[in-house]
């Protein structure tokens, strides 16, 4: 699954090299879709060099179909994976996009339609996986809602909840319907967020329900560890992703220069995320490493 080339010592830095804003300010309709965007968001890690650190694995990646999930599915498959990713039945090209750059590099790819605030096809997912991939060894717990608010009064409770059921419930489902099926030396994912560290004025929901994550994975991990179970948490920053065009509290300025506030002066491309859930999944890599949240937030400094 290696790549040949190697990235040139005098080629311009990675860092340097990401679209920097002002991006389009093109808002998406719910629940976005990437193949709509016009800056098309970087997934393909073009210098990422795999090593076979998931050979033999399979992992179920929730909204693999676009953003940081497509850029893991991807990553995860170049390392040797098989990967089952969850969409919802709008999402369906995006997802046949994603199970098709799986599927290039000589892995299998499923793609399984549903609502993850559900918790039956939360069950449905994990089973489904198992079944036509043989077995479970990652699950990566990622897709998101989310929708701006000027005040806490403008969330309406059917909000709240939409967003719990997908942000935090459908994580504790999936982990509850996968733990049975996973080995020592398995990894468990999940997708926080800088707002669950710092908060978010205008995220109230979307930031409590990535705190809640970040204290359930913390738990989690300490409840697995004698059955050789790794949990831990990626926090990313601003990410150029479909999620922020579809917020609809965020406005065309709010698009336009996305990520401009973080030390980086820029938002992050998925391939600078990806290889972080790479890291955490491989048990070579990361053996020794439980209950962490790993931050990947542009510079923004927290307390720890």
């Amino acid at each position: 699954m290696a790549r040949s080339s190697r990235p040139q010592f005098d080629e311009e830095p990675q860092m340097s090299a990401e679209p920097w804003p002002p991006y389009p300010g093109e808002k998406l309709g719910k629940p976005g879709i990437e193949a709509d965007m016009e800056l098309q968001p970087r997934w393909q890690a073009a210098r990422y060099l795999a090593a076979g650190k998931l050979e033999g694995r399979v992992a179920l990646i929730t909204g693999g179909d676009s953003g940081i999930g497509r850029a893991v599915a991807y990553l995860y498959a170049l390392e040797g994976a098989d990967v089952a990713i969850t969409s919802l039945p709008t999402e369906c090209e995006d997802a046949r996009r994603t199970c098709e750059a799986v599927q290039r590099v000589g892995c299998r790819a499923v793609n399984i339609e549903g609502d993850l605030t559900e918790p039956a096809f939360c069950r449905e997912a994990v089973e489904r996986t198992v079944r036509e991939l043989g077995r479970l060894d990652i699950l990566v717990s990622n897709a998101a809602w989310q929708n701006r608010k000027e005040s806490i009064e403008d969330i309406t409770p059917e909000e709240w909840h939409r967003t719990f059921r997908t942000n935090v419930d459908a994580c504790f489902y999936l982990c509850q319907a996968a733990i049975p099926h996973l080995r020592p030396g398995s990894a468990i994912i999940t997708t926080a967020s800088q707002v669950g560290l710092l908060g978010s004025k205008n995220l109230l929901d979307y930031a409590a329900t990535k705190g809640a994550l970040i204290a359930f994975t913390k738990s989690l991990a300490q409840a697995l560890i004698e059955q050789g179970i790794r949990v831990n948490a990626v926090a990313p920053g601003p990410v150029w992703t479909p999620l922020n065009p579809a917020d609809t509290g965020a406005s065309h300025r709010k698009i336009e220069q996305f990520g401009a506030n973080t030390p980086m002066g820029r938002a992050a491309q998925p391939e600078e995320i990806a290889p972080a859930y790479v890291f955490l999944a491989s048990d070579a890599d990361s053996s020794y490493v439980k209950g962490i949240v790993l931050e990947e937030m542009g510079g923004t400094p927290t307390s720890g």
